[in-house]
């Protein structure tokens, strides 16, 4: 342990990663290696929340999510790569905690509530998906983590997570657990290739980040553009369309770029341009990183000590605290 601050991320075990991740999240976290004491959890309890009907999808996943994070190199000297169920501190402080929160805070919380339309759940949520925040909380303080790297549509949870952090404090009658920052990215979201908001596995409208040179470029050609951008002479629409999106979040020769965006809506220049522009930069991204994953792939032994060792040093992180919180509390000891 360094006196670095800490930081706690992750993903829910339920498939590979698509290239939202990396844009989103995993370009941070190889830097944030560097800088922070940094724990990446494969969440598998978490991902039951709403796949308890497949947990054989989760189980395999385990290992399709710690490959990932193998292959665009994360390094697991320096990130703690650890297993959500493995940990059981993180459900012992989740029960308390859920007796810091009310049933009605749980279902305010707009990013609970957005996640329950979004899978229409109606009145049928399951109870574990709705004490998410509270499961959150545990992730999050077990580790100590003062910063988390988040979307704007995930503050509300690291907000609620203070909340909780603050009543334990001051039923502790002290700073037992502290307070963590949400460290949200400036870009925004990725769309999918549909041009919906929302990249997802489940959507069908990703590009994995082990996708090959064919599904790449199958997953180009079917990109949302500009329905209006009839002819190559006609000026297009270069906001909402996903190819532009892509080049503004994996393209570094920026000015190329804009200078695309120019001509595009002058008028000038076919979709079938930008699209191979894109083609050739996601390959260029996806193929060291597919490349790596099928190496470590070979040597399946290898990544699950990688996760064992990771969670072995995870567990005694979370239990210390764990015993800080129990004790804080005044609870009975044998």
């Amino acid at each position: 342990m360094t006196n670095n601050p800490v930081i706690l991320t992750g993903d829910r075990t339920t498939g590979p990663l698509h290239i939202g991740h990396f844009a989103g999240s995993l370009r941070n976290r190889l830097r944030f290696q560097d800088s922070h004491d940094q724990y990446l959890l494969l969440a598998d309890t978490q991902a039951l929340t709403d796949n308890a009907h497949d947990p054989a999808k989760i189980r395999r996943s385990v290992m399709e999510v710690a490959l990932d994070y193998l292959a665009v190199g994360i390094d697991p000297e320096k990130s703690t790569i650890c297993l959500q169920s493995h940990l059981p501190a993180l459900a012992e402080l989740s029960m308390l905690y859920l007796n810091f929160v009310t049933v009605a805070r749980l279902e305010r919380n707009p990013t609970i509530k957005d996640e329950i339309r979004v899978r229409g759940f109606g009145h049928n949520v399951p109870a574990g998906f709705l004490c998410y925040p509270a499961a959150q909380a545990a992730d999050i303080t077990a580790f100590r983590a003062t910063r988390e790297p988040v979307g704007a549509d995930q503050a509300p949870l690291i907000e609620q997570t203070n909340e909780i952090v603050r009543r334990i404090n001051a039923a502790a009658e002290k700073d037992i657990l502290p307070e963590a920052e949400a460290v949200i990215p400036r870009s925004g979201r990725l769309p999918g290739i549909d041009g919906k908001a929302k990249m997802s596995k489940s959507g069908g409208n990703a590009i994995p980040l082990s996708a090959s040179p064919d599904a790449i470029a199958t997953a180009v050609r079917a990109m949302y553009t500009d329905p209006g951008h009839l002819r190559i002479d006609d000026p297009g629409k270069v906001e909402g369309n996903v190819v532009f999106a892509y080049l503004d979040a994996f393209d570094e020769d920026e000015a190329a770029v804009q200078e695309l965006k120019a001509q595009y809506g002058r008028g000038g220049l076919g979709d079938a341009v930008i699209k191979r522009r894109l083609n050739g930069v996601l390959e260029a991204l996806i193929a060291p990183i597919r490349q790596r994953r099928e190496e470590f792939a070979k040597h399946p032994d290898h990544v699950l000590n990688v996760i064992r060792a990771g969670t072995q040093r995870a567990r005694e992180v979370t239990e210390a605290t764990k015993r800080d919180v129990v004790n804080g509390l005044g609870l009975f000891q044998l």
